[in-house]
């Protein structure tokens, strides 16, 4: 890694959701994450944006850096809403950050996209689906892939949609 705020940032939040009994990195995912803002279509999905945001917070507790003002307003990422969603799943459900960030990623389909076999451009299209809720009525291709949803996952807030996932989980 580098010697910015930006790759110490990284770091820390790889080590957030841990390598998770890996052999492979995902440093070139993880970064593509990292770089694609989270945007909110949906009302209340906000409050995901600030689970995220409150990660940067945590790090400059954590490092005792200063970073400026900024960097600190910066918009959130989809890397860091996915970490604070997975953060959410391990208070309700048990289970390691981690385990639920990998969980994460997989529904997505990008967990093969390890540093070796990175392909940017099929990256950037899951994002796009991901961000731009062009994903299917029943999650697919989303976060929270559902068997039987009760309505269309593109317009429900990623909280709600995570619910419906754990009930369906257990």
């Amino acid at each position: 890694m580098g010697d910015t705020l930006d790759d110490h940032y990284l770091e820390w939040l790889y080590n957030v959701v841990g390598r998770q009994a890996r052999n492979i990195d995902h440093w070139d995912l993880l970064h593509a994450l990292n770089n694609y803002d989270f945007v909110m279509l949906v009302p209340n999905d906000d409050n995901r944006a600030k689970d995220g945001e409150e990660l940067r917070e945590e790090y400059v507790g954590d490092t005792r850096s200063r970073p400026s003002r900024t960097w600190m307003n910066t918009s959130c990422t989809v890397l860091e809403m996915m970490i604070g969603v997975a953060r959410h799943l391990t208070f309700e459900l048990d289970g390691e950050v981690g385990q639920w960030f990998w969980l994460l990623v997989d529904n997505l389909d990008l967990t093969k996209f390890n540093d070796r076999r990175f392909n940017s451009e099929w990256v950037e299209q899951v994002l796009e689906r991901l961000v731009w809720r062009q994903y299917n009525y029943d999650g697919r291709g989303g976060l929270f892939p559902l068997k039987q949803p009760h309505e269309d996952q593109r317009h429900v807030e990623i909280w709600f949609q995570m619910e419906a996932y754990m009930l369906e989980m257990s």
